[in-house]
């Protein structure tokens, strides 16, 4: 069995693929290590191009494009690895063995399910990148944030945040899983598409009370938003949606009612928000989301019951106890270290 499978999901990629797949072939040469190429049905020439300029890549051929997250799903269970490392078509990798960091932490940290490297931006390489910067965390109403990203402010990598850092979660975008946490959790929901599907993941990992770390001594470059563009109504669509699906499938009984009461005023001032800048398309995105999420929630029921009938007694926290809108916006705070 492969010890790490590092698969890249593609969907119409092809020049991403040209311009990115090298450096991870040339910086993943470590024993155990296979570099997958899982096609999303594209209908540009990605597969041929594969097959032509890459012949020694396994690539793995869907018959549709099931989105991110069920995408994946399909295409690992024709993977057999003990890890999988998931990584976006649009990540660049410069470092030498990058993998090794993470899979020696793996290794020697037995009750760590998954983790993810320091995430930087392709277009600002000084900077951290939005999905992953340094770790992810998820505030008392569910909305996320990382160390070095809090909500659209990014910082400077000082190496403030060169620590290992446990997380609540781990960024899709370079996530590394024991094969058999991942199943164990239940991959993926393909129900989500694309967009807080890694979230929900790494909930349910913790609700099973496995740990989730950054290790920064890893390092990539992102890219970002090269499927949906940042300000797409789509991209706004999905993050609505997706995030209060996952916050139903996954607070405890306790929470999930106040939780879901306290979202609706705040979702709203976010679409007044677009209103107020003439964005009729992403105005009207956050109520579709809205009639969307209580026309599925009842599809998801059974997999909260679940959820909660399996929570572990000594599950780990899965949020902070503040509100990062209300320390952003009203006590200005920018860095994750004004945080803690």
């Amino acid at each position: 069995m492969t010890k790490l499978a590092i698969v890249i999901l593609n969907w119409n990629g092809a020049d991403m693929m040209r311009r990115y797949l090298p450096s991870v072939l040339d910086n993943s040469k470590v024993e155990g290590v296979e570099v997958i190429v899982a096609d999303n049905a594209s209908d540009d020439e990605s597969v041929a191009m594969l097959q032509r300029e890459f012949p020694h890549v396994r690539v793995i051929c869907l018959d549709r494009n099931y989105g991110f997250a069920e995408g994946y799903n399909r295409a690992l269970r024709q993977v057999e690895a003990e890890y999988y490392l998931l990584l976006n078509s649009d990540v660049e990798i410069r470092q030498r063995e990058w993998v090794r960091p993470m899979l020696d932490y793996m290794e020697q940290h037995p009750e760590v399910g998954a983790c993810q490297p320091k995430v930087r931006w392709l277009a600002e390489p000084e900077r951290f990148e939005y999905s992953g910067a340094a770790g992810g965390f998820l505030d008392c109403y569910g909305f996320p944030f990382c160390r070095g990203r809090i909500l659209g402010t990014l910082e400077v990598d000082r190496g403030q945040y060169d620590t290992p850092c446990e997380v609540h979660w781990a960024t899709g975008c370079a996530l590394m899983i024991r094969s058999a946490d991942y199943w164990a959790a239940g991959g993926l929901d393909g129900r989500f598409f694309a967009h807080m599907e890694e979230i929900d993941l790494c909930w349910r990992l913790r609700t099973m009370g496995r740990r989730l770390m950054c290790i920064p001594q890893s390092t990539v470059f992102h890219l970002g938003a090269a499927t949906l563009q940042k300000g797409s109504p789509r991209k706004t669509y999905l993050n609505f949606r997706n995030n209060l699906l996952m916050l139903y499938k996954n607070l405890p009984e306790q929470d999930v009612k106040r939780v879901l009461r306290v979202r609706q005023p705040l979702d709203l001032l976010a679409a007044l928000h677009f209103l107020a800048a003439f964005d009729w398309k992403n105005f009207k995105a956050v109520f579709q989301a809205y009639r969307a999420f209580h026309r599925m929630k009842a599809d998801f029921a059974a997999d909260r019951q679940r959820i909660q009938q399996s929570r572990v007694p000594a599950s780990l926290p899965d949020r902070t106890d503040y509100c990062i809108l209300w320390r952003y916006y009203l006590r200005g705070v920018r860095r994750y270290a004004q945080l803690i």
